[in-house]
């Protein structure tokens, strides 16, 4: 570190690695421009009660903070509206199609750098043999069946 003799501040010399951060809540304006064209909204039944703006806001700041659904405590609407929206979004694809969509942008902006890809296998499933690793079941005990 050193010292910024104008304004006494110290200065990290390290670069700063936004790139690293999950975001905790997004603007509304970002929300109408990058996330809600490929949310699936319902066109039958009653409304929600609030907007889906701030619904996606309450989603990310669960997966953010790691927290219990039932421990969020939205204002105008009971944490199950939250985690109905969620799992919704989550079976109809569209975060994955926000996440396309996110790459697309990135890659038109000429801002997509892959020096430093990380892959997650938390997720897979290790299997034993060539046969078998090839099946498209990712659960253990259907691939023993």
């Amino acid at each position: 570190m050193k010292t910024n003799t104008r304004n006494k501040k110290k200065v990290s010399q390290r670069a700063r690695r936004e790139y690293n951060t999950l975001p905790i809540k997004v603007t509304l304006k970002e929300f109408n421009r990058y996330i809600k064209p490929h949310l699936s909204v319902p066109v039958y039944g009653p409304s929600t009660r609030i907007s889906i703006y701030r619904i996606f806001n309450y989603v990310l700041y669960v997966l953010h903070t790691g927290m219990q659904w039932y421990n969020l405590k939205p204002q105008g609407v009971g944490w199950q509206a939250v985690y109905h929206h969620h799992l919704r979004w989550s079976k109809d694809s569209s975060y994955q199609r926000i996440f396309e969509a996110s790459l697309i942008w990135l890659k038109e902006n000429d801002k997509l750098d892959l020096t430093a890809l990380h892959g997650d296998g938390s997720n897979a499933v290790a299997k034993k043999g060539a046969a078998e690793s090839a099946t498209a079941v990712t659960s253990t005990s259907e691939a023993r069946k």
